[in-house]
């Protein structure tokens, strides 16, 4: 069983954690500051301490390195979560802002737990050592679900196999298409992208497999296909899950025989191509359900990779969004510009159901909007607001299961002015708010409870609890 150390001085909250992780099966000791965890217990016996930042003495971040390897999780509010980022330069393994759900934090603890595991097993010897976890040009991150795909990518590259990329809309598959053709023995010839979705049906076939002059109307000159154009190289075939039925008949001549027949020729043409393709969606399924080639699926599903979804990611979320920030500003000859906390808090617990491209799209608006200073205020971010459906979309498509919409609860009485010692942290949350709103404008709240608005209205929708029109207006 794992020992997890408490470090908080909120009994409520201390007390709500501890009952929260103890029903997750784990041992579960407690202090209220660095002091008394240091002399009432011996760090190295956990296997991760969760701390508040702002402690009474010294602060959490005095933890990291009296901890040695034990890993160290931040708890912050809004007020402080510049210097939670910055804890996490300074060693901390990840942080989680105030006030947070069950699911958040238990699903944090056993990430934590499971890579601080993993890294204590034996590694190979200095000799047969494999360069892992370092990033790939083109690529961010340091998670460790990014580290895991940078040692997957570099050993697939070098084969001749096939490659199937599975994920999300967003998450990146043609970045990690173009680093196994970079990594490849064919990095010195094409690679041939084609967006399956975006070409019509009745133009798909010629397009990928070429045509002769009078094969169909409008055929006026002899025309080479995307397939040939890869030969010698990689051909990149994204969301081929849209490929109608008969290009795919075609493509699996391809892959089978090596071999590329124009539409309206006589002869093939041997080709070779290293086929790399992406989807969002469940092949296996579609060929069940007679939209996708059995054949073709299995031909495809060679070696398989995984992209994780953004949210997944942890601190990539922060270090991609700086990136781009940077990215923007050079590209508008702008000074460079820095997240506030309350963007920052608001990017990295946002659920980003576009992924990176929603990302994108988000920070190269900040940088327009941000007309004063060098600071970007979390107001201009406008997240959440393109993707209204993605997620219920994605979530009936793709092959990997995420998280279900929560239910709608029913509005939660309003509880008395003294809380119980064993309210778990949604009821905290709900306590707060029913027993303030009338008193406090939603700014306030927020700013009490340390999140954004953005986050309380979140918040408010998911646990049921509707807002005070009377007191809105009249702020």
């Amino acid at each position: 069983m794992s020992k997890i150390l408490i470090v908080e001085d909120e009994v409520i909250i201390r007390t709500a954690l501890r009952k929260l992780l103890e029903r997750s099966k784990y041992q579960v000791n407690e202090a209220t500051s660095v002091k008394e965890a240091t002399s009432k217990y011996q760090l190295a016996d956990y296997n991760l301490i969760i701390s508040d930042l702002r402690l009474p003495g010294a602060p959490g971040t005095d933890l990291i390195k009296l901890s040695g390897d034990v890993p160290v999780l931040i708890m912050t509010s809004y007020a402080s979560l510049r210097s939670a980022v910055d804890s996490m330069r300074m060693g901390a393994m990840d942080y989680i802002a105030k006030p947070f759900d069950h699911d958040e934090m238990v699903a944090a603890v056993k990430r934590i737990i499971g890579k601080a595991n993993a890294a204590k097993m034996p590694q190979p010897a200095a000799g047969k050592r494999r360069t892992t976890g370092a990033s790939i040009d083109g690529m961010i991150g340091t998670s460790a679900v990014m580290r895991e795909l940078y040692n997957k990518l570099r050993k697939v590259a070098p084969t001749q196999a096939t490659v199937l990329i599975h994920g999300e809309t967003g998450t990146g598959k043609e970045l990690a298409a173009r680093a196994i053709h970079n990594l490849s023995p064919r990095a010195d010839q094409p690679i041939i992208s084609v967006n399956c979705a975006a070409i019509p049906e009745t133009l798909i076939e010629s397009e990928l497999f070429g045509h002769e002059k009078g094969a169909f109307t409008g055929a006026a000159n002899t025309r080479e296909g995307l397939v040939a154009a890869a030969d010698k190289g990689t051909l990149f075939l994204d969301e081929i899950g849209e490929l109608p039925l008969e290009a795919q008949a075609r493509l699996l001549r391809v892959i089978q025989e090596g071999e590329v027949r124009p539409i309206g020729a006589i002869e093939s043409r041997k080709v070779d191509v290293r086929l790399v393709a992406a989807t969002h969606r469940n092949l296996l399924t579609l060929s069940r359900e007679g939209k996708f080639r059995e054949d073709l699926y299995y031909r495809l599903n060679v070696l398989q990779l995984t992209l994780p979804p953004l949210r997944e990611r942890g601190k990539d979320i922060l270090a991609i969004a700086e990136a781009l920030i940077e990215k923007f500003c050079v590209q508008m000859d702008v000074p460079i510009k820095v997240l506030s906390p309350e963007a920052i808090q608001a990017i990295t617990t946002y659920n980003w159901p576009g992924n990176v491209r929603e990302l994108e799209n988000a920070m190269q608006r900040a940088v327009i909007f941000c007309d004063e200073g060098n600071e970007i205020p979390h107001d201009v971010l406008d997240i959440g607001m393109e993707l209204v459906n993605t997620a219920d979309i994605e979530r009936s498509t793709s092959p990997y299961p995420t998280a279900a919409p929560a239910p709608s609860r029913p509005a939660v009485s309003k509880p008395s002015s003294d809380p119980a010692e064993d309210l778990s942290l949604e009821d905290y949350f709900q306590h707060f708010v029913l027993e303030h709103q009338e008193s406090m404008s939603e700014t306030e709240l927020a700013r009490k409870l340390g999140i954004s608005r953005k986050c309380l209205w979140e918040r408010r929708q998911k646990l049921g609890i509707e807002r005070k029109k009377t007191l809105s207006s009249a702020k």
